[in-house]
């Protein structure tokens, strides 16, 4: 009988959609749950710190229970709590009594959320964000096809996992379910995916921090994946059944489709003929498509010139989306004047190329490439005019042609990092 109400309880707890969490180890505020330093993620309570990332706790004292302590740490760390598939509302409460604090928040397989959020002595800040949260289950008799180096991914485990980083202070938590969401599905291949290790990195997971609660990103995307390969794996089919009216899907292949050559394959036979599929069953869920064209290699010629090394799918791609009257990102002809702004030399600080770490790679992005494609992707929805621009925060204009310098840019690294190069070229 005691087991019996144990599972029970386990259960009702993980498929629970809302909760409130105060830091610390002083005062408790009224309807919250406290969390202490010591509280390491278990199945039993369904929520906790990652044991490798430990925090501090620090109790500031006073009246005010919520903001008069909170967790900290040197180093980056993890919070996860337990939650069924969905879009959640994130609202996180920083700052400290007596001290300064910065804060950038990644969620799940490091997207960024928030970025730099600081605020000084005795001041505290309330921001909230929106969450997508997958499983692999489409119905009960089909999930998606994953690959080995996707089971171990927080993407798709059964947490909602959260990453503070630099001088965090964390006074409160709150996440609950939300169902109003416009939720953009992303299908796309390595330079999309949210790549889970440092120094990978791609604009899918880069985007989300450029939009307010409103929308929802739920990235689909996987390494080494064509057309053919995302439909086969059944993420078109999980996408759909996910998928309601108003919703978006951006769809940004063609590196890995180049590498078929079966005889009905190529740029203007397969590969078009599944972006058709792509638009003609988004048009049936009554959503919106956007094509978008697979961003450029960083291949220059002698004479310090970007080269195209996608052939014709560019032009397919643009002649689709002309077709099916749905709009068009042109990311390799944007990718391809960012390159060149860089220079032949500058743009390697945009890739994995690391001589020193023998990474040479022309293909995948750092965090400071992917950061400057997805601005990119943001100036383009709003060039668009797509209603998605109304849920976008505000960021000055972004020119590719005069992009951020990399001395400029910053980036809390995760904890964690491979060497090992992502399926795909």
């Amino acid at each position: 009988m005691g087991l019996g109400l144990l599972l029970l309880g386990n259960s009702a707890f993980a498929q629970k959609t809302a909760f409130k969490f105060d830091f610390g180890s002083g005062k408790v505020a009224k309807g919250y749950t406290r969390v202490t330093a010591a509280d390491v993620y278990s199945e039993k309570t369904g929520y906790g710190f990652d044991p490798a990332t430990p925090v501090q706790a620090v109790d500031r004292g006073g009246k005010e229970a919520l903001t008069g302590d909170f967790v900290t740490s040197a180093a980056p760390f993890y919070f996860s709590v337990d939650v069924p598939e969905g879009n959640y509302k994130v609202t996180v409460t920083l700052g400290d009594r007596i001290g300064s604090t910065l804060t950038t928040v990644k969620a799940e397989s490091r997207r960024l959320m928030l970025e730099n959020v600081a605020t000084q002595p005795g001041k505290f800040v309330t921001q909230s964000f929106i969450v997508h949260i997958k499983d692999r289950k489409i119905n009960a008799h089909s999930q998606v096809s994953l690959k080995p180096r996707e089971l171990t991914k927080l993407d798709w485990d059964n947490k909602l996992t959260l990453e503070f980083a630099l001088q965090p202070a964390l006074a409160a938590l709150e996440i609950s379910r939300v169902e109003d969401q416009v939720t953009v599905f992303l299908a796309g291949n390595s330079t999309v995916v949210n790549q889970d290790e440092e120094p990978w990195a791609s604009w899918g997971q880069m985007i989300p921090r450029f939009f307010k609660p409103g929308v929802a990103i739920a990235n689909h995307a996987e390494s080494g994946l064509s057309l053919r390969s995302f439909i086969n794996s059944k993420r078109l089919e999980k996408i759909l059944s996910l998928m309601k009216p108003g919703d978006y899907v951006f769809v940004e292949f063609g590196h890995n489709d180049e590498k078929e050559k079966g005889p009905n394959d190529g740029a203007y036979k397969s590969y078009t003929q599944r972006l058709h599929h792509f638009a003609q069953e988004i048009k049936k869920k009554s959503a919106h498509l956007v094509i978008v064209t697979p961003t450029a290699r960083r291949s220059f010629n002698e004479a310090s010139q970007m080269t195209n090394s996608h052939g014709d799918y560019p032009d397919a791609a643009r002649k689709v989306a002309q077709a099916e009257k749905v709009p068009l990102i042109d990311l390799t002809a944007h990718t391809t004047t960012l390159y060149e702004a860089l220079g032949v030399e500058g743009s390697k600080n945009a890739f994995v190329i690391y001589p020193e770490k023998n990474l040479n790679d022309n293909t995948h992005f750092n965090t400071y490439g992917a950061y400057q494609i997805a601005r990119i992707m943001v100036q383009e929805i709003k060039a668009k005019q797509l209603g998605l621009a109304h849920y976008l925060v505000e960021t000055p204009p972004y020119d590719p042609k005069n992009p951020e310098p990399f001395s400029q840019f910053q980036w809390p690294a995760s904890p964690k990092s491979s060497l090992l190069k992502p399926d795909g070229n």
